[in-house]
């Protein structure tokens, strides 16, 4: 069966050069996707699903197969089959209890409450402490069996961050909140480890302060946090020969340190793709231009920049879903985040996710990825 899906795909890859002979030098915008996987999917279906994306557009994958490395080496081999980029998706900070993790690596929020035992908002939101040497070193084992796999091209770093002290706007709805300013629940980590370090840095014990968001040292301390858990982690793949990239919020200045804290523009990466998810913040396309404008010129030519773009996977429902995580791009809006994206300095795009694509999606997508609206 494998053999046969090789035979079509070659079928299919000479005639698509054939159709774009030519075009062979047509400008194209790079596109990227986030995708999960493999379940019980067999060889021949993932090689199939592989070539189809490829044929579509898409030149590589943020693949997202747990941790194990034997599934990246199997499905890496399948997307080099297949002509695509192979950057492994794997969370960050957020990891799942077990017997590898002890409950002291958790983040405590300012209540003294863990992320262990209770997470915020839902229950996956179990955050690691970056401030625990011991947390570094399950990562570094983690990303370093993965990075090790001939077929991975990239890691791709994903909750590399804290969760969110306050939630983008159109979520407040979903969890029954209005987050107008940061609560101590939501607010991590006062961990025993970070409240300790923070004083002997500052002098503050951060614990007595009152408003602990009024003070900027303390913002500061747990961004260099995050920062110098990514740096350590990209001079471990860099050493290797890989490169390593990560799934960021939007707007370094705008959002992503007041949500996250994340200072992403000061982190030593191949590559960023901000999660510009306009419907989230109850914003247009126009917006991701914004987000696109504010994120390159914080990079100043450091590394390049991928739009996130969330696709609606059901859009003649769309105004009857009132959860925004059913929300998303629109085929009639989609031409135009790729159009804000690109002139406004983003290198390419990425999909959230090509399985949330319609047919008019599609149809949309690959007229717009052989436009270079730069010369608009």
């Amino acid at each position: 069966m494998k053999k046969l899906v090789v035979l079509l795909a070659a079928i299919m890859i000479v005639s698509c050069s054939s159709d774009q002979k030519d075009s062979a030098h047509q400008y194209k915008i790079p596109c990227y996707a986030w995708l999960g996987g493999p379940g019980n999917a067999t060889d021949s279906e993932i090689l199939e699903n592989f070539i189809g994306l490829k044929s579509k557009g898409i030149d590589g994958l943020m693949y997202n197969g747990g941790h194990d490395p034997a599934i990246y080496s199997r499905v890496g081999k399948l997307a080099k089959e297949a002509g695509l980029e192979f950057h492994t998706w794997i969370p960050t900070m957020i990891q799942h209890p077990s017997s590898k993790l002890s409950p002291e690596w958790f983040a405590v929020n300012g209540l003294g409450e863990s992320a262990f035992d209770k997470p915020a908002y839902v229950s996956h939101y179990t955050f690691l402490c970056p401030n625990r040497e011991e947390v570094y070193d399950f990562l570094t084992e983690l990303y370093g069996a993965v990075v090790d796999v001939p077929e991975v091209d990239a890691i791709h770093l994903d909750f590399i961050r804290f969760p969110d002290v306050i939630l983008a706007r159109g979520l407040w709805d979903k969890y029954g909140l209005v987050m107008d300013k940061e609560y101590p629940q939501f607010d991590y980590c006062y961990c025993d480890s970070c409240v300790t370090d923070f004083k002997d840095q500052t002098g503050i014990d951060i614990k007595q302060v009152e408003d602990p968001s009024q003070v900027q040292e303390w913002r500061q301390f747990r961004y260099d946090l995050i920062t110098k858990m990514v740096n350590r982690l990209a001079t471990l793949a860099h050493e290797r020969n890989k490169k390593i990239d990560a799934a960021v919020f939007p707007g370094p200045f705008s959002h992503a340190k007041q949500i996250a804290r994340q200072e992403w523009e000061k982190w030593d990466l191949d590559a960023v793709y901000p999660m510009n998810y306009n419907d989230f913040y109850l914003e247009g396309t126009e917006w991701i231009g914004k987000m696109c404008k504010e994120g390159v010129e914080a990079l100043n030519n450091s590394a390049p920049l991928y739009s996130g773009l969330f696709i609606c996977p059901n859009p003649e429902n769309k105004a009857n879903e009132s959860d925004p995580e059913n929300h998303g791009l629109l085929p009639e809006e989609l031409e135009d985040a790729i159009r804000e994206s690109m002139q406004n300095g983003a290198a390419g795009i990425c999909l959230f996710t090509p399985g949330r694509m319609t047919d008019e999606h599609w149809k949309v997508f690959k007229k717009a990825i052989y436009t270079d609206y730069t010369k608009e």
